[in-house]
Formats: C-alpha cells, structure tokens, sequence
C-alpha cells in the first residue's frame, strides 16, 4: 500500500486493486496459536467433506487424528471460522434484539433468468500462518460471481462493501442470505431494500436454501485453497 498522502489512487482504489478490502486496513490480522491453525487447517478439511458434523463429531475427528481436543475447545475454534453444523436445529437461533430476520422467499421458486436471485455466504480461508473470511455475491442462474471481498475478521463492513459495489452495477428482485448478524444488520439489508429488492434469509443451519454458494466454497478449497497454499493475505 502507498502512503494515502502521498498517494494519486485513493485507499478505497488501492485496496479494490489488490482484491482486498479496507478493513483489512483498521482490523488486526486474526492471530492463533502453530497448533490451533493446524487443527483450524483439519476442521475446515473436514467440514467441506462432511458440513453435517456438529460439535462433538468435530471433537472424535481431531482425536482420531492424535490431538487430545475436549467439546469446549472444537465448538470456540468453529465459531472463529464462521462455520456451523448444517441441519434443522429449530429454537435454538436468538437473532440480535437490534437486527430484523427476513422470511425464506425462494420455497418452490423457479429460477429461470438472471437478475432474478442473487445470494452471498462467507467462508474460512486458511492461510500458511493465519487466515481470512471470503464473501462472494452470486447470481442464482448464470452461477456467476458479481463480486467477492476479503477480511481479517467476521465483522459486517466487508460484506457491506461488497454488497455496495455489486448494486452500483447492477440490481436483483429477490436477495438471500443466511442469519448471520453480517447480514441482519440493517447496514446490509437497508440498501437492498431502497432499490426495491426483497431479502430472503435462510432458516437456521439450512444449507440447502443457499446451495449455490456452498458449492462455490466447496470449489474453491478443492481447487484453489488446498492446492495454492496461500503464504499471505495479499
């Protein structure tokens, strides 16, 4: 990065240049110990194989690798990678007192045109010595990517950047996300809903409902992520 003052190109313009996103630039990178990348490196290994895998699955896996690991130590290293056990778990969701969960609009919907549906998810991207979030924004019916960002941490700015961007170029009639508070915010919701789009969220560790995305991360670790072994986050 230039120095912004000394800079001609704004950090905005830098950032959007090197594929990264500007909280990069206020966050500190997420810091964890050698061993619990490793063990970070093999749950997410495991989780594109089998999302299914609660806790306590989670726990045998890491034990029949050789690492002594107890329930309380798994579920806090899943919850750093954003990732959750995909399957009904009805009650057990409390959506922020501040953030407004939107109904599932898409149930026996026929996507058949594009602009119809777009829809976005985060992932755990690992890295040599450390690791990112990856949001991408996808068009249900071309499978095309509209725009991705990366951060340092699960806080909401970067997928409200990416958002933002995707809308200056273009519009949808229905957007779906999960429940995550990145998108129950009305930060994110708020400029959906000026230009008229509906917001549709997923119910709660219902994979099937934002299957598109899945398989977008789902290829990208296959063949990028765990054959590129990225060194940094640049």
């Amino acid at each position: 990065m230039i120095d912004p003052h000394h800079a001609q190109l704004s950090v905005r313009r830098q950032c959007r240049l090197l594929g990264l996103n500007r909280s990069n630039l206020y966050y500190p990178a997420a810091g964890e110990s050698e061993e619990n990348l490793q063990l970070m490196r093999l749950l997410d290994e495991q989780y594109t194989k089998t999302p299914f895998y609660g806790v306590l699955k989670m726990t045998e896996f890491l034990r029949q690798q050789g690492y002594e690991v107890n329930p309380k130590r798994v579920r806090r290293l899943l919850r750093t990678m954003g990732l959750e056990a995909i399957y009904p778990k009805p009650g057990t969701s409390q959506p922020h007192p501040d953030h407004r969960v939107y109904p599932y609009l898409l149930r026996d919907v026929v996507v058949n045109r594009c602009d119809q549906v777009w829809s976005t998810d985060i992932t755990y991207i690992r890295l040599a010595s450390g690791f990112v979030y990856l949001v991408a924004i996808m068009d249900w019916h071309s499978r095309y990517v509209l725009n991705w960002a990366l951060s340092t941490t699960l806080e909401a700015d970067f997928c409200i950047e990416a958002v933002t961007e995707a809308l200056a170029h273009g519009s949808c009639e229905i957007f779906n996300t999960d429940q995550g508070s990145q998108f129950t915010t009305a930060r994110f919701t708020q400029p959906l809903i000026d230009k008229g789009i509906q917001v549709s969220m997923d119910g709660r560790g219902r994979a099937l409902d934002n299957i598109f995305v899945e398989r977008l991360w789902r290829s990208v670790k296959y063949e990028k992520v765990y054959l590129q072994d990225f060194q940094s986050v640049k």
